[in-house]
């Protein structure tokens, strides 16, 4: 029989915080090791040996899945998804999702305490779990992503080469940008909080910078799909879900970005790896996002 943790249960175990004690400095997302190509680190790019704890609900998590996908990587590295509640034990594997195919534990932080006994930190996904060490790689989202573009043959897996050499400059400059001025700031923006206006203002202007460079462009380095298409999908399809929650504008308030990122969900791999259902607001949106204009230019 499959192992799932309990249901989330605040009132009994409280919510979910990251406790760090004054004058901690590790980083938020502890684990940070890269997969190579080359043997320049202890984790080569080979098949069956990885496994990504992935979150249907989560941005992040969701770059990485898709670059699978992309990358024809689903018979490489495999992928399994945590439950979308969680409380102070942090995600859990329950029965709507599926249990952990690989090591059969209840709660993700089982992983991170069988690399770091009594783990203290954040546990989030993605996670990139080795096999061969039993142990946790990486939890940072950050290079995650542009490690499986990139250190796996690609084209040996009839896969699209979304991180190639000559536009990696290109596609790290728009990173710094997209992650300050859309991807952390979309959720501020439609929300109530401090700085909601400041951060809706920010979105804004970057969203009608990208409406003007989509004009002449089907993704935002040409023709073909990048990594940095990718990043700025993620939140897209989120925002646009919160703004129909909300009242904030939405994507359909821009044209030609609007068409961009329906134009990217009629790509199966992105239609594959989103699930409205997940984040709040997004089935009131499913209509508006499976009329999808294809590949119209």
């Amino acid at each position: 029989m499959p192992n799932y943790a309990s249901p989330a249960d605040t009132a009994t175990y409280g919510e979910y915080t990251i406790l760090r004690e004054p004058g901690d400095t590790r980083p938020l997302y502890r684990f940070t090791g890269r997969i190579s190509a080359d043997g320049s680190t202890p984790y080569p790019a080979v098949a069956e040996r990885y496994h990504v704890y992935s979150g249907w609900f989560c941005p992040w998590a969701q770059r990485v899945t898709l670059v699978i996908e992309l990358a024809g990587l689903a018979d490489t590295v495999s992928v399994s998804y945590v439950d979308g509640n969680r409380d102070a034990r942090g995600w859990a594997f329950r029965e709507a999702n599926g249990p952990d195919p690989v090591n059969g534990f209840t709660l993700l932080r089982q992983a991170y305490d069988r690399t770091e006994p009594d783990f203290d930190g954040h546990v989030s996904v993605p996670t990139l779990w080795d096999r061969e060490t039993g142990k946790v790689v990486s939890n940072d989202f950050a290079t995650l992503d542009a490690d499986l573009a990139s250190q796996y043959d690609v084209a040996a897996h009839g896969g699209v080469e979304l991180y190639p050499a000559a536009l990696r400059a290109q596609i790290d400059e728009l990173e710094t940008w997209l992650r300050a001025d859309v991807n952390s700031t979309a959720h501020v923006a439609t929300g109530d909080g401090p700085g909601a206006a400041e951060a809706a203002e920010t979105l804004h202007q970057a969203f009608t910078q990208l409406d003007d460079r989509l004009r002449d462009n089907r993704f935002l380095l040409g023709d073909d799909v990048t990594l940095a298409d990718v990043r700025l999908f993620v939140t897209l399809v989120r925002y646009d879900a919160a703004a129909a929650r909300t009242g904030a504008p939405r994507l359909a308030a821009f044209g030609e970005l609007w068409r961009y990122a329906r134009d990217l969900y009629a790509i199966d791999a992105f239609t594959k790896t989103t699930d409205f259902g997940s984040f709040a607001g997004g089935e009131s949106v499913v209509a508006d996002w499976h009329t999808s204009v294809g590949a119209t230019r």
